[in-house]
């Protein structure tokens, strides 16, 4: 089946209005809703004018509003599954084909990329099982789909199936990406790779042994970007839950091997909960990265 549109819809593909910051009293959940729904609708029929926009509104909308923000965007995500066209490596090209423009600008953007969360799940429940590829193996168009998803919201989570079920071709494909222009890429190889991720399923491999990502936070411990430094930090802070060792003997390495102020906070912010919590060792860490 072909997925070329017959004629493209006039209208580009948007974002729906969103507010700059949480607001008190406004359950997140919010952010999916109908509006959103059919900005999602007439997005994909911008990539995809056969799409059955108001049938795929329909079956969205379809109990949404007794679930919760998780549940909601998993459950549109289903619809999508149900309207795009299969394979899925066809109907994750007319998604990604639907996305907005990229971004480099790693300032605040409000709450607007929440509307990305569907693609999120659509790509972690149907992107790594070739069963719902003909029995193609999708890994391929679904690192394209991961790549370009980061650069609009994040996919921190929808990465983490792929470290679960292909751990060696994940890990190295972030590996490629290392070097990758965009805050947002580069972030998306420290974060996604976290092994007790916030909101994110865990990852009980890279918990029992964090030693694969080591390279990765390696890599980015002096990165230009404070956003993608703060997730260097925040993921050996997850290692230093399970394996405090590995954590400090990292922190102390870098600061033997004559860390920059920037690094020094990346050390502070990684040992910062245990050392709360007493540590003599992250206390003794945290004293020694002190900013010069």
């Amino acid at each position: 089946m072909s997925t070329e549109p017959k004629e493209r819809a006039v209208r580009p593909p948007v974002l729906p209005d969103a507010p700059k910051s949480i607001r008190k009293g406004v359950p997140l959940k919010n952010m999916i809703n109908r509006k959103m729904v059919e900005c999602l609708a007439q997005n994909i029929r911008f990539a995809y004018n056969d799409f059955q926009a108001d049938t795929f509104c329909e079956r969205a909308l379809s109990g949404l509003e007794a679930l919760e923000l998780m549940q909601r965007a998993k459950h549109i995500a289903g619809a999508l599954h149900t309207f795009l066209p299969g394979p899925y490596s066809d109907a994750v090209t007319i998604l990604v084909a639907s996305l907005t423009p990229a971004q480099t600008d790693t300032e605040a953007a409000g709450l607007s990329g929440f509307f990305y969360l569907p693609h999120s799940f659509f790509i972690s429940e149907y992107g790594w099982d070739a069963g719902f590829n003909a029995g193609e193996d999708p890994f391929e168009p679904s690192m394209e789909a991961l790549y370009e998803l980061t650069t609009r919201f994040t996919s921190e989570f929808a990465i983490r199936p792929f470290l679960i079920h292909h751990q060696q071709r994940t890990v190295s494909r972030v590996t490629d990406w290392l070097d990758d222009p965009n805050p947002h890429v580069r972030r998306l190889c420290s974060e996604g790779t976290r092994p007790k991720l916030p909101w994110g399923i865990r990852i009980p491999a890279l918990i029992a042994d964090p030693r694969p990502t080591l390279p990765i936070l390696e890599a980015l411990k002096d990165d230009a970007s404070l956003y993608v430094r703060r997730s260097v930090a925040n993921h050996l802070g997850d290692i230093a839950k399970d394996h405090p060792d590995t954590a400090f003997s990292t922190c102390e390495r870098w600061l033997q091997e004559g860390a920059s102020n920037d690094l020094r906070w990346v050390i502070r912010h990684a040992v910062r909960h245990p050392a709360k919590k007493g540590n003599t060792r992250a206390l003794e860490i945290r004293a020694a990265a002190k900013a010069e």
